[in-house]
């Protein structure tokens, strides 16, 4: 059975020893070496979008998915030029309401400020042949929304950005990879072809399209633990 992984990725930034959650920001150095090393073993990153052929069997090939969450405004200036470099898109969740603001969610747990993408940015994005996907309205934890909060965070988000961005919304990102029955209902009946968790996993046909497991990529995923996650079964025996 094929196992294909979707790599999740935050903040592509260095951020100082002793930042609070600083395993979620990978170096740009880190994060271009990670790519250079995939590329080099004849693999193709991909949106999820273009993965999805891949992920329902349609197609097969050295593919994996790319994804960033939050939207942050490093992603735009650090990521992106990597990206093309190597050809490879990525798929980069956007919260809809906190567009061009900053981590506001984080904040109060003493993690470092950090500013979200601009319209124009985000314009940008996809204008260089990339995707953006849905985060929510406001970052909440939606297991603890009521069902017209959800309507706004799921249903509201995704036509904001449509409407803003002049592009299909089809995937979506649980915040702080939380769901419940009643999320992934909303999520289904709003429209969404996908829905990545942080759930630590590769896919393969069994694995629910709205439940999706990701690889996580952090501060020191250098190129043997990267080659660990990607080629054995590492990562299924930690979901």
């Amino acid at each position: 059975m094929c196992h294909i992984p979707i790599l999740m990725y935050h903040s592509i930034k260095s951020e100082p020893k002793g930042s609070i959650l600083r395993g979620l920001c990978v170096p740009p150095w880190l994060f271009k070496l990670q790519l250079f090393t995939l590329k080099t073993l004849g693999y193709q990153g991909m949106c999820i979008s273009e993965l999805m052929p891949y992920l329902n069997g349609q197609k097969k090939g050295k593919v994996f998915g790319i994804t960033f969450d939050d939207g942050y405004v490093n992603n735009f200036e650090n990521a992106l030029p990597i990206l093309k470099k190597f050809n490879f898109t990525a798929t980069c969740y956007i919260v809809s309401g906190l567009i061009g603001k900053n981590n506001v969610w984080d904040i109060s747990k003493g993690v470092n400020e950090k500013r979200l993408m601009d319209r124009k940015m985000i314009g940008l994005w996809i204008d260089s042949g990339f995707e953006i996907g849905c985060h929510s309205h406001n970052h909440k934890r939606l297991s603890h929304c009521s069902s017209k909060e959800l309507e706004t965070e799921i249903r509201d988000s995704k036509k904001m950005l449509e409407n803003i961005f002049k592009v299909p919304i089809q995937h979506f990102c649980y915040p702080y990879g939380d769901f419940s029955d009643e999320v992934i209902e909303h999520v289904s009946k709003s429209g969404f072809k996908s829905a990545v968790t942080t759930s630590r996993g590769k896919v393969n046909l069994s694995t629910n399209f709205l439940k999706l497991p990701r690889v996580l990529i952090n501060h020191r995923t250098y190129p043997i633990s990267l080659l660990v996650k990607i080629l054995t079964s590492y990562e299924n025996k930690k979901t």
